[in-house]
């Protein structure tokens, strides 16, 4: 068997070309073709007594295309990892016309897209802004309300009052349809609130949005469920026909409500309540402060990072990689994020290498693990942990495995960012919590 690699000019593509001559496939056909003769049930002859000229005219064709595929295969796998080739993707095959009746040497090429070896930024070279995010008290009091919704006494009365909600469809004032759904608190109003107080279902209500809420386009998001661009540009008069009025009675600050959030005398006291509500608002913002800064460093290292990408392989690869689901038009309108996700791929692979990071299986259990207990706002025992490692080896099997791998491949992403965050300079930007979620609101 020869093997030939032809590299193209811009050192990005290749032609991998296997070369079989009879000798390479004949002795696995011959084989194939006597187990067939022993098993082969043909009328007229009795098993295992079928004439080998037989069975290789009814079967040696399709014997024959399965003994080359398999071993092109072997051929070109092999090729790739004893030349240490770094590709993208898969080989992909070269259409070529093949006469398995009347040749005995056959030639298959094969597009091979390279992907050439890159240096990672040096240490401390790139800078990254991370939000500390401060509580503030109106975060506090909302958090406050949502527990006194979440667990307060719901009601639907004829007619609103202060501290209602509004439920019903929203349209602008000349526009056709019904709207869409909404729900407007009418403490959030912060011009013309007496317009919604006194009202009834069915009842509809004609107001300025924007100077309703006072040209705040957070608020306005919130209540509309548009983007803060889109919540910025409204104008004019809206009509709110109403459906439904939402009251709730807060719930009594005791230790039934204390159970309820935070679990069976996790907290005693209000004071202990307090205490866990801004230690656990405080974690959710830090949370979604990590979350942001690593999406930031996966952004400038994949802009701040030189790799040299066979873009027409990509392109011609991405289409045949999801026949059925992609078209070539698709991937040339979406290529930058295909591109993007593809320089991540091999900057994460790069680091992974190169720093020996690994994933054990007991951190896939133990996550699991946790994310267990979490769902049900429970803590580990001795006596519960028997019994949740088993619901984990549960999950982790099902699905042929994918729950494993796809928990294996995001603890492995966790560890990439974190090696990075230690070689980027972080820079700590105090911020309310109020003015983090008005800027990075939709």
């Amino acid at each position: 068997m020869d093997i030939t690699l032809d590299k193209k000019d811009d050192q990005l593509s290749a032609i991998l070309t296997v070369n079989l001559k009879e000798a390479d496939y004949a002795p696995a056909v011959d084989a194939k073709l006597k187990d067939y003769s022993k098993k082969a049930q043909i009328k007229g002859f009795r098993p295992g007594k079928v004439p080998a000229t037989l069975v290789r005219k009814m079967y040696g064709k399709g014997i024959l295309a399965d003994e080359i595929n398999a071993l092109l295969g072997k051929a070109v796998d092999g090729y790739i990892k004893e030349n240490n080739l770094k590709i993208l993707g898969e080989p992909l095959p070269v259409p070529t016309d093949v006469n398995f009746d009347t040749e005995k040497e056959f030639s298959f090429p094969f597009e091979l897209g390279l992907l050439p070896d890159f240096e990672l930024p040096a240490d401390q070279s790139i800078t990254v802004d991370r939000h500390k995010v401060e509580l503030d008290e109106a975060t506090l009091q909302e958090t406050y309300e949502q527990i006194e919704r979440q667990f307060g006494e719901s009601t639907n009365p004829e007619v609103s009052e202060e501290g209602d909600s509004l439920y019903g469809k929203l349209k602008k004032g000349d526009e056709e349809g019904e709207g869409r759904p909404v729900l407007l608190p009418i403490k959030k109003v912060k011009n013309g609130a007496d317009k919604f107080v006194g009202v009834k279902p069915e009842d509809s209500i004609t107001f300025d949005l924007k100077e309703t809420f006072d040209g705040d386009s957070a608020a306005l998001a919130s209540v509309t469920g548009l983007s803060k661009d889109e919540a910025g540009a409204v104008e004019g008069e809206y009509v709110l026909h109403i459906e439904k009025i939402n009251r709730t009675v807060a719930a009594e600050l005791d230790q039934e409500l204390f159970d309820k959030v935070f679990g069976k005398d996790i907290v005693t006291s209000k004071e202990e309540f307090d205490a866990k509500v801004r230690e656990t608002v405080q974690q959710n913002y830090d949370r979604e402060a990590d979350n942001l800064i690593n999406r930031t460093i996966i952004d400038k290292m994949v802009e701040n990072t030189t790799v040299q990408i066979p873009t027409e392989f990509f392109k011609k690869w991405l289409v045949r990689a999801n026949e059925g689901k992609l078209t070539a038009e698709q991937v040339e309108e979406h290529y930058e994020d295909y591109e993007k996700e593809l320089k991540w791929s091999v900057i994460r692979n790069k680091v992974v290498e190169e720093q020996g990071l690994k994933v054990s299986n007991e951190e896939i259990v133990d996550r699991t693990m946790q994310k267990i207990l979490g769902q049900f706002n429970m803590e580990m025992t001795p006596e519960l942990e028997e019994s949740v490692r088993g619901f984990a080896d549960n999950f982790l099997r099902q699905d042929n495995g994918k729950n494993y791998v796809q928990e294996y491949e995001a603890i492995l992403a966790e560890k990439v960012v974190e090696n990075l965050r230690g070689k980027v300079v972080v820079n700590d930007n105090p911020i309310t919590a109020e003015d983090f979620r008005n800027q990075n609101a939709g």
